[in-house]
């Protein structure tokens, strides 16, 4: 029963994870809404989810150091009442600025609470199956991704956008509310060592080799430094054919409900991921891993750039799936690998805040490119380029040698 524990605290994290990422996926569909009734931009309302992607991945730091102090069951519930009221208050919105106030400000303070918490907490209760641990609990994401999307273009078909928004909010007002109650900070406050072990067998057992590295004197290893280098390069991009790929699929002549299919496999396909190279990296390391995986997410931005219909548009989709998927588990478990678990929760929402706000621009930029030129083009070649980067700086990323003090 004790080992067990632990698998309750990732069905937790995963349960948050899909309610959070799955309505914030969605937003593609709400977007291509938005331009309908409104006639917007598109790149004032991608302003919008840059705006959003920023804020909550800076807040991330906040809410790293909050888990590590408070645990994640005050957070996560936190979390639920800022996502929920902004998302239902989407529902109002008759102006451009009341989206970046209402999803932009609102939301991101709820969302803040979302992967940091959720990902520092799985670290701690792992050591040795940290990768699986991972992937399982991320793919609710994905999952999400895959579900949600279609399920708010139904809503918005069947009684319009702001009643689909309403119900969105109410949803994971109570869902992350419930499922906060069953999460834990770590294995220690129920007697219990990484892995499921007794505090009778002492933690260094199911963690030889793990230096616990204090945030202070983590940031100031270049190893640290690296690893933001690595995920700047590879989330800076990231965001692109999830906000726009439902944009860009009606642009090729697809339905509004078809496009949004698209990007439920992209979820489906970084489901897939999740697991899949959660599991690969515990055997072969977690820097092959890595690299592989960013290789694939260079060749599916290039990828983008040769659709030419549904079916490519699909291939395309879910090979950027699997590597985005799979990126976003092996982050929190190299971060935890080379500085250990103890302060997980402060380094992983640290590198997230400074790493992931980068992503925020990524929307914006491509939706700029668009207006400019009428095509996404550049934007996929850039961001094939900038996953380039982050292979060069994994070549150079090792975990730090000298022990902290």
């Amino acid at each position: 029963m004790r080992f067990f524990y632990g698998w309750v605290v990732v069905g937790g994290a995963f349960v948050v994870l899909f309610t959070a990422y799955g309505t914030q996926y969605a937003f593609g569909v709400f977007f291509a809404a938005l331009l309908d009734e409104f006639g917007w931009s598109r790149a004032s309302l991608s302003g919008v989810f840059s705006l959003y992607a920023f804020l909550y991945c800076v807040l991330g730091l906040l809410a790293g150091r909050l888990t590590d102090r408070w645990g994640p069951r005050v957070v996560i519930a936190m979390g639920g009442v800022f996502l929920g009221v902004g998302l239902a208050g989407m529902s109002r919105v008759s102006q451009l600025w009341h989206p970046y106030l209402l999803y932009g400000i609102v939301a991101a303070l709820g969302m803040s609470t979302a992967y940091v918490p959720c990902n520092a907490t799985v670290v701690k209760w792992f050591v040795r199956r940290r990768g699986l641990a991972l992937g399982v609990a991320t793919s609710g994401g994905s999952l999400g991704t895959f579900v949600l999307p279609p399920a708010a273009a139904a809503l918005v078909g069947a009684m319009g956008w702001r009643w689909a928004y309403v119900l969105f909010g109410a949803g994971i007002f109570l869902v992350l509310n419930l499922v906060a109650t069953v999460m834990r900070r770590d294995p220690e406050l129920l007697g219990l060592s990484p892995d499921g072990g007794s505090r009778a067998a002492p933690a260094a057992a199911s963690s030889p080799d793990e230096v616990q590295w204090p945030f202070r004197l983590a940031i100031r290893t270049a190893a640290f430094w690296l690893v933001f280098g690595i995920f700047t390069a590879t989330w800076i991009p990231v965001f692109i054919p999830l906000v726009h790929v439902v944009p860009f699929a009606r642009d090729l002549g697809m339905s509004s409900l078809v496009a949004s299919t698209v990007l439920s496999a992209l979820g489906i396909a970084a489901v897939v991921g999740r697991l899949a190279m959660g599991v690969v990296s515990d055997r072969i390391g977690r820097k092959p891993a890595l690299a592989l995986v960013i290789a694939l997410q260079a060749a599916a931005f290039l990828g983008f750039t040769l659709v030419g219909g549904l079916s490519s548009l699909y291939l395309v989709a879910l090979v950027f799936g699997f590597s985005y998927g799979a990126v976003s588990t092996l982050f929190p478990a190299i971060v935890g690998d080379f500085f250990g678990r103890e302060q997980a929760g402060s380094l992983v929402g640290f590198l997230f805040a400074l790493a992931g706000s980068m992503a925020a621009w990524g929307p914006l930029v491509a939706g700029v490119i668009y207006d400019a030129t009428g095509a996404y083009t550049r934007a996929f070649l850039l961001s094939a380029a900038s996953n380039g980067v982050a292979l060069v700086l994994l070549a150079l990323a090792h975990p730090p040698r000298s022990r902290p003090a």
